[in-house]
């Protein structure tokens, strides 16, 4: 997912990114001056100085209504008994935070999933169709 819209829109080299979590959205500054913006849902943070994962269904930053894709994860974990999906904090590998994005983003139809440095915690989304503009939302 996020590999065929990294080669497309080049949402990996972006020169910045930000989530306006009240209009619930991710825009992407691209290189060639133009903004990619997707809705955006915030499946988790992601610590790597302790490995830990934050679910974004119970995560104080997050806003309810950008929590909908991690609560299907959580309760997928309910119905088939998957602790990691239900325990509020887990401790993991950064591998396995993706895993939980890639768990996400099915369970929700997504388009992709995508991970930003927030200055040190990595945060873990997904996001829907993709529009280009030539300015910021």
């Amino acid at each position: 997912m996020l590999t065929i819209r990294h080669g497309v829109w080049g949402l990996g080299s972006a020169k910045t990114w930000n989530v306006d979590q009240d209009k619930g959205i991710i825009f992407w500054s691209l290189e060639d001056g133009r903004i990619a913006v997707a809705p955006v849902q915030i499946i988790g943070t992601y610590n790597p100085k302790d490995r830990s994962f934050l679910w974004g269904w119970d995560h104080p930053s997050v806003l309810k209504p950008l929590q909908q894709h991690s609560r299907l994860v959580k309760e997928y974990g309910e119905k088939h008994g998957v602790k990691l999906f239900t325990s509020r904090k887990v401790h993991v590998s950064e591998d396995q935070a993706w895993e939980f994005s890639a768990v996400a983003s099915r369970l929700a139809a997504a388009n992709g999933a995508y991970r930003a440095d927030a200055g040190g915690s990595l945060v873990y989304m997904t996001f829907g169709e993709i529009e280009l503009r030539n300015q910021q939302p």
